[in-house]
Formats: structure tokens, sequence, C-alpha cells
């Protein structure tokens, strides 16, 4: 296989190995998400649950689930499989690195995206600069990062903790944090209905 660059991980991984965060969508609580450490740095695998349901009365207008799992060797992408399913839709996806590139495989057929493209999972702040990709769906993302620099994000007990900003910009509008050892603390973006959802780390 050919060799192709990798990143930096984050200054370090979650003291235990986890990250854990509480959804809000406009300040009401909406569901969980975790990603879960496992191996090292010269062999890490990264799980990802996300679970979100949101109710009006006695009706369910959101029910999602997520859950995908990465592979990544000496910082560099080397695949993931994904399976979502939202409102009883679902949706799977496989990705790994070949010889010719990032080979994206969907119920659609198969796309080869650039060796330099990483999934947009947020808990790694060293791709945030490069090609991405949507780990639910396998498209390619136009997304365009900033950092913004120091400032503070809110956790969920309310207690708030020195974080560099990033700030992406494209297909839709999202914040991430990262705290002074780099380990992403929090996220905020705008849904389709332009509610304002949140994530804080516990």
């Amino acid at each position: 296989m050919a060799a192709a660059p990798g990143v930096a991980l984050a200054n370090r991984l979650p003291a235990g190995g986890r990250l854990s965060f509480n959804v809000l969508r406009n300040g009401t609580p909406l569901g969980q998400y975790n990603v879960v450490f496992t191996g090292s740095r010269q062999a890490l695998n990264v799980i990802i649950e996300a679970n979100m349901l949101m109710k009006v009365g006695p009706v369910t207008v959101l029910d999602y689930r997520h859950h995908s799992e990465e592979q990544w060797s000496n910082g560099q992408f080397m695949g993931l499989s994904s399976r979502t399913v939202r409102d009883g839709v679902t949706e799977s996806i496989t990705v790994a690195r070949t010889d010719n590139g990032i080979a994206i495989t969907t119920a659609k057929g198969r796309g080869v995206a650039p060796s330099s493209a990483n999934p947009l999972s947020h808990w790694n702040s060293a791709v945030l600069s490069g090609p991405l990709f949507n780990p639910q769906t396998g498209k390619m993302l136009t997304m365009t990062a900033v950092p913004q620099g120091r400032t503070t994000v809110a956790l969920a007990n309310g207690a708030r903790v020195g974080a560099t900003q990033w700030s992406l910009r494209g297909e839709t509008a999202i914040d991430d944090w990262y705290d002074e050892a780099g380990v992403w603390a929090g996220l905020k973006g705008q849904l389709p209905d332009k509610s304002t959802m949140e994530y804080r780390r516990l």
C-alpha cells in the first residue's frame, strides 16, 4: 500500500479513554454522544455512539441512532464503518484506505476521496484543515475550518474551561472547542430548522 502522510492526533487522548456529551437542542436535552478510544496511538480504534430522541407531546419528531468505528495508525486515518438510523431509515457506509485514495462505499455505489481526506467526527482537531467527508453519508464536504483563538466553553455541569475554538463553515455552521490538552470539549451547530444544537462534555 502506498504511504500517505498522517496527521497528528490531538495533544492527548482523554483520561479513561472516553468522552461523553449531553446533547441539547435550544437548551432542551436531546440525547447523548459518546466516544470510546481503545488501543494506542500506533493502532487506535475509535467507537462513536449517538442517541437522540425528540418528542412534541406524545409524537416523536426525531429518533436518531448513529454507530461508527474508526481505525487509525500512527495518526493516519485507515478506515471506518458506520450505521445510522434516522426515523426508521437506515444508512450504512464503509470506508477504507487504498493505494488510490480513500474508498467510500455507500448504498449508491463506491467513490474515491483524496488520500488526505478524513472523517468529520470532531474529536481530532488536527484533521479540520484538510479535506473532510461526512462519516454518516460518505459525502465529501466543502467546509472551511478557521481557528478562532483562545476562549472558554461550558461543560455539562455549567463550569467553563479554557479552550481553542474552531469555526467550520460550508454546508452548515459548526463551532468546535478543544481544551488546553487538545481534547474535544464542546460543539455548537445549527440544525436545518435553524434551531441550535450543543454538545456539552460531561
